[in-house]
Order: structure tokens, then sequence, then C-alpha cells
């Protein structure tokens, strides 16, 4: 489908779509385990291929000149979590066909309350050197025992004859690598057929995304449809579909399931959706930043200054984990200092295009709503905000580059008892949040550590790490906190990457270092991660990035030593 047919020839080519699906959704259940595998593998091998091709048509559309370190955000959250993914999902595919369960080879540990942890990451010994000090589990809900998770893993790729017929996935329009990965979660994890109706805004990744994704269009199970909101209506409402998965907000999400205006907001207080089939989502929020007060030092408070910056100002800010709010001790000595620098990252920042539709207006929205809000080069950052008296930054998911900063009394242990408990009843979403304190404090809170992360209701939980860290992560599963509702979505339904392919996941937790190296070495941590390559102040970020991304296609030893100097010289 092209960008400029009418909307009459997009409805029909559609519709053309569709019935290709129809009868591709057969050829797909002919497909056993070693041919979905091989296409995996054929994925893999054309996503290397077009990796150049794909960050230029990405910084096409955000503006990014060819000379920026930003992008090593393209490489690292474009062609990178789909080598990695597909790389992921084939082990589990050939697992599967050996009469294994994709868990066999990860560690099952204990979580608190009966829980059982996949320990998904590190995974082989290049991760324990290229993501040194950090870890991902995903937990499973209490009282899933491991017997049951090895038995249950693999999902509909234990019967791949049966098919469930035709699902739509609506792509996003931020991160180029979610449209391919979620059309991959739906052939694999669910067995569906997919239609691929891509955001107007990544049109210009169009045939990228056909060539990535050619060996699954030539077998008859992915077609790929451009258009506007028009053209979206018209597939989920297509008698041929019977699912939609959607990547973007809580009211996107609404306006499709009960429509707009009065009827809309009506259907949804009754409970009378206009889209009565099923439909998954992974939509954003708050995403709030918990920093626990303690002793730091100069360089500590500069670096996770840059860390919250990076979880604000990532892709611009358009991100549906982006850290909109940070939650500090109002007691913490040091919280001045830190403000300090916060505001220091945030002002030195370049600034850089708005690219995200309505971008703009959300920003002026923030400042008209908060007159005292300081405008800094590259972010709107609102400082004293009541939790007790919420306004839209900490209710409404503002998708653009504004910052809030809320005080919360009482020392490390107080501190956390109570950012628990406002992240949970006073922040919208349920997609991620992040904790970062002192090596020192974490010890000192002893069992509270891992009591406060089981009480967060968040689907990634990020201890001195982002929450992105776990988007990266191929086998870790992605999505809100379980237990939404079509009338109550907050931040969406269901999981997508899982690579592993586990049965009802609950949660991911993510772990890094506090410092970078060589600091981190310094203090007793056991890292050797140098500054991340997503950090927005990286200096390196697009080489890494491509190195990175050049070594997620081809894994080899002799690529390791330029993916470290350029990494150190971040």
């Amino acid at each position: 489908m092209t960008a400029s047919a009418s909307a009459v020839e997009q409805e029909a080519q559609a519709d053309q779509a569709l019935a290709d699906l129809v009868r591709g959704e057969a050829a797909w259940a002919l497909c056993d385990l070693p041919h979905r595998r091989r296409l995996l593998e054929q994925v893999r091998a054309a996503t290397a291929a077009q990796a150049p091709a794909w960050v230029r048509a990405a910084a096409a559309y955000k503006g990014l000149p060819e000379s920026s370190p930003l992008l090593g955000e393209e490489w690292t959250s474009g062609p990178y979590p789909v080598l990695t993914g597909t790389a992921a999902l084939a082990e589990s595919v050939r697992a599967l066909e050996e009469g294994r369960s994709p868990v066999d080879g990860f560690f099952l540990g204990e979580a608190p309350g009966g829980r059982v942890a996949v320990r998904v990451l590190p995974h082989g010994v290049y991760d324990h050197l290229l993501l040194s000090g950090f870890s991902a589990e995903v937990w499973m809900p209490p009282g899933v025992g491991a017997e049951s998770v090895r038995e249950r893993a693999g999902l509909a790729l234990r019967q791949p004859a049966r098919t469930a017929g035709i699902g739509v996935v609506l792509g996003a329009g931020n991160i180029t690598s979610i449209p391919v990965l979620d059309v991959l979660y739906e052939l694999y994890a669910h067995n569906r057929v997919v239609a691929l109706k891509l955001n107007p805004i990544t049109d210009g990744l169009l045939d990228v995304f056909r060539a990535v994704l050619a060996p699954l269009i030539e077998v008859g199970a992915v077609r790929i449809l451009t258009g506007g909101a028009d053209i979206g209506t018209h597939l989920v409402h297509h008698p041929a579909v019977g699912h939609v998965h959607m990547t973007g907000s809580a009211a996107t999400h609404d306006t499709i399931v009960f429509g707009i205006g009065a009827d809309g907001a009506n259907r949804k207080r009754n409970g009378t959706p206009l889209l009565t089939k099923p439909i998954t989502s992974e939509l954003g929020g708050v995403s709030p930043t918990l920093v626990l007060p303690g002793d730091w030092s100069e360089a500590d408070l500069r670096f996770q200054a840059e860390h919250v910056a990076t979880q604000r100002l990532h892709n611009g800010g358009y991100n549906c984990v982006a850290a909109q709010a940070v939650v500090i001790g109002a007691d913490w000595p040091q919280k001045n200092n830190f403000l300090a620098h916060l505001r220091t990252a945030l002002a030195s920042f370049p600034r850089r295009p708005a690219y995200y539709p309505g971008s703009e207006d959300r920003v002026r929205q923030a400042q008209e709503a908060y007159p005292g809000a300081q405008t800094l080069e590259g972010c709107v950052l609102v400082e004293g905000l009541d939790p007790r008296a919420p306004g839209p930054l900490l209710t409404t998911e503002y998708f653009a580059p504004v910052l809030g900063v809320v005080e919360l009394p009482g020392d490390a242990r107080a501190f956390l008892d109570a950012a628990v408990r406002t992240a949970n009843e006073d922040f919208a979403g349920t997609l991620g949040v992040n904790l970062i304190a002192h090596p020192r404090t974490l010890a000192g809170l002893g069992p509270a550590l891992e009591e406060a992360i089981v009480a967060l209701r968040y689907g990634t939980v990020a201890v001195n790490a982002w929450t992105g860290f776990g988007y990266l992560t191929a086998a870790a599963r992605w999505g809100a906190f379980p237990g939404h509702t079509l009338n109550d979505v907050r931040s969406g339904i269901g999981v997508v990457h899982n690579a592993v392919l586990l049965d009802g996941p609950e949660r991911t937790v993510v772990r890094g270092p506090f410092r970078p190296a060589p600091r981190s070495l310094l203090h007793g941590e056991a890292s050797l991660s140098p500054k991340p390559p997503w950090f927005v102040t990286n200096r390196t970020g697009a080489s890494t990035g491509r190195l990175l991304t050049e070594f997620a296609a081809a894994p080899r030893w002799s690529a390791l030593p330029g993916i470290f100097a350029s990494a150190l010289r971040g």
C-alpha cells in the first residue's frame, strides 16, 4: 500500500491484504517448527542487511543529522532489539523442536511471595562481558511452580498447526523496533497471521519493514499497510479480523474501543465497547523514578542526574516508559545538590526537533498548568509537586519533554514506603518504575528492598537501571502490570517480547550498577560497564550503538575490542 493512494484505494488494498491473510493462515498452519525457526533466521539476516537504511530512515523523520551521537538511539532501539529478539525466539523454537522447554538453560530461582524468578540476563558469556553488572529476571505470579513454568513455556508454538486467525497490529510511531517485534510476537506466541498497519509518521520505513519481514510476507503470514486513522478503523472492525494489538496512549485505546465524544464516554461508563473483539495493548504513563536518600559523592550525583535526564529525554521524550516524575527525599541533605545537577543535565542537553505530532502543544499545556515551571533547553521542569493534590503532570501522560519533581519526607526506609504508596496510588500508568539508590542504602534496607519491588504494581521495575533496558532485553516480558480491563486500561493489557514464551509472567525486574566503570570497580561494584550507550550524554552513542548492532547480527570475539574502546570513550 502506498501513502499516496486515495482512501477508497487504501480500503480496497486493506481488504485484499486481509483476503491474502485468510489464505496465508492456512499456509502458516503448515509451517512446522523447523520452518518457523528458519524464517526467524531469515528475518534476522534481513534486519542485519537493512540496519544502516533502517537508521537513516528513522533519523530522517526524527530530524537527526548524520553526525549526531543521538543516532545511537536509533541503532539500539531499532534494528538491535530485532536482531536480539529473533535470535532469542529462534532459540526457543529450537528447544521445542528438540522436545525441550524454552526455559531449559535459564536459571530458575526464587522471588518473594512464593514466586519463581527466571533469570533471563545475563544469558551466555557475551552478556556477562557486554552488559557487565546488569541483570534481568522475569517473576512469575505467586504459586506458579518451577515445573509448571517449564511445562507451559512455548505458548501457541506447542501446537503450531492450531492457528488463531488474523490479528491487526497498529504500529507505534516512536520506537521503530516496536512494529516488527509486535508482529513476531503475534505470529510466534499467539499463532496469528498479521496485518501490520504503520503509524503514518513511520511511513518512511515502509521499504525497510517490507525487506525485514519479506520471509514472512512471502509465506503469506504478514501484510503491511499504510494510511490514516480511517484505515486503522476499517481494519480493526473488519469481520475477517479476530484480534487487535496496539501501542499508544490510554486515550487512543479508549477511542478505538469505545469511540469518541460523549457517545464514547457513555459506552465506556456503561461497559458497552464499540470494538467487541479482543484487544491487547502497550500504553504509557508517568513511569516515575524514585531516588532514595543516601550519602553520594559529587560524581554519583552528576551521573545519576544524567541517568534521570536520560529516562526523560531519550528519543526526545517520546517513550511510553519515559520518566515523567522523579520522587526525591524532602529531608535528604543532598537534595538541592542533586536538583542542581539535574537542572544542569536537562539544560545542557541540546534541543532536538519535536518530531512527534502534538508535542509542542502538550509542552505548552504543561507550561500553562504550572506557571512556575522552568523551561530549560531540553525540557520543562516542574518542581515542588504535591502528590496529595495531583495535577495533570502526575495523572496524565504528556508524551513530551516535561518532568516533575515530587518530594516526600523520611529516611531511606520511610521514604521508600511512602514512595511505593505514591507510585501505586497517585501516578497514572503501570508500565515501568525506576528506583535509584546507593549500594550502602540498598544493603541497609535488607529484605525491605525486595518487599518494595513486590509491592510496586508495575510491569517492569528497575533498580539502578532504566526500565528501557527491560525493553531491550529480548527474553524479558514487556507490558503493564497484570489485571487491567478495557474500562480501566491504564498501561495496557497483555505482554510482548517475552522470547522465552513464558505463560502469564507477572513482571520483569532489572538491576544495574550504581556507578559506571572504572568508578564501579574502585568502589567494590562487580561491573565493567562504562556509561551506557543509551545515555543522552554519551559522546560515542552512535558508534557504540552501531557496533553493538553489528555484533548482535554476528556475535564474535574479534568484535569486542572495538565495542569496548568506543564505549569507554562515551
